[in-house]
């Protein structure tokens, strides 16, 4: 009806059944709720989700104490509380000391109803207690809000028969922190599903910054060090491993670093042999220059073997190499052309430990 606030629910369908195969349009913000949050926090004290959430699970227990409640009321005294988005050991003890079948009804009431953020979280984390393989689409959809119910829906769907594969499919439509929860629990999975070694070694980095915080465990789980030596005609496999290896050299701080990931070298000559065989594109232009200049100014920390601080100058010289090559510097120069936005930001680095010729007015050096 007119006047009647859109269900986040409602809200995730639409914005979904735009880019089906891809993440919601700026994560799906704002939520329809937005401007009520905002107008609220004007005079309301900062957020305790500690609080909060003790809050909540003190209403679900009264909630599910008098069955003459219903699931609306309970989501207009929810609306209000500062609920935390991710899991929390109290409201998931009171899920537990109801009915099942009640609390499993109150969570999809609550997820597929609910009008604000409070109610919804509530709701999923019901469903990650006490969900069935029911509620695996009615999870999956309300976790493309990755900011707001990524940890949550995470949880859920980790916990059910069939849960991997609907894991695979969110982790394809998320990224930011929702895709940093799915790839950690697709990590835990690498050796239980046939499809999760494939998915990571293909899919998992998406370029986000946050990243960081799992390409590593991807490259040790999935064994990058083996699998790149053997399968360096598979192009999909060697451009996922270039973005795993730019992640990993700006990571210092969120996760193993490529300074400090002891199979580097091993993952570095397979790599760089791999993109020479395959051909130049932008980004492999791009991942070979930025591997170079990392290589550059940084020393492996994993060793102080002279034989292992060799190899890593000789994969160095193997990069450059590669970008002052007639045929990469053409590419590069065509990609800076189109407006490729990895190689306008490496022109206007200058990369000055490199001088890179692909951005210079002489010839480069011919093909070998």
């Amino acid at each position: 009806m007119p006047g009647t606030p859109a269900t986040l629910f409602q809200h995730v369908l639409r914005l979904h059944r735009l880019t089906p195969d891809e993440p919601l349009f700026r994560s799906g913000e704002p939520l329809p709720d937005a401007e009520r949050r905002r107008r609220r926090r004007q005079w309301e004290q900062p957020f305790d989700h500690r609080c909060g959430d003790a809050e909540a699970a003190n209403i679900l227990d009264a909630y599910f104490l008098d069955t003459r409640v219903s699931p609306r009321r309970l989501a207009i005294e929810l609306r209000d509380v500062p609920v935390s988005c991710r899991y929390d050991e109290r409201i998931g003890a009171a899920a537990l000391r109801a009915s099942a079948a009640r609390a499993r009804e109150t969570g999809r009431w609550l997820v597929r109803h609910g009008t604000d953020l409070a109610p919804v979280a509530v709701g999923l984390a019901l469903l990650a207690e006490v969900g069935t393989v029911d509620d695996i689409r009615l999870i999956q959809t309300i976790g493309l809000l990755s900011n707001a119910f990524g940890p949550l829906a995470v949880r859920a769907l980790d916990r059910l028969p069939g849960g991997v594969e609907a894991l695979i499919w969110l982790a394809e439509r998320v990224t930011a922190w929702g895709r940093v929860h799915a790839v950690d629990a697709l990590c835990r999975h690498v050796d239980d599903h046939p499809a999760v070694r494939p998915w990571l070694l293909r899919r998992a980095v998406d370029g986000d910054y946050l990243n960081g915080y799992f390409a590593a465990a991807v490259a040790r789980v999935t064994m990058l060090h083996e699998v790149i030596t053997q399968f360096g005609d598979d192009a999909e496999v060697v451009d996922h491993t270039s973005r795993i290896l730019h992640v990993m050299q700006c990571c210092e701080g969120m996760g193993t670093s490529l300074r400090q990931y002891p199979d580097a070298l091993a993952v570095l000559e397979a790599h760089v042999r791999h993109i020479k065989e395959l051909g130049p594109t932008a980004e492999r232009y791009f991942v070979a220059a930025t591997t170079a200049q990392y290589l550059t100014e940084e020393a492996p920390a994993w060793s102080d073997d002279a034989t292992l601080k060799t190899r890593w100058d000789e994969a160095r010289t193997s990069y450059l190499s590669l970008v002052d090559r007639a045929d990469w510097c053409g590419t590069a120069r065509e990609g800076l052309a189109a407006g490729d936005r990895r190689l306008t930001w490496l022109a206007d680095s200058k990369a000055p430990e490199l001088d890179l010729r692909a951005f210079r007015n002489d010839e480069p050096r011919a093909e070998e």
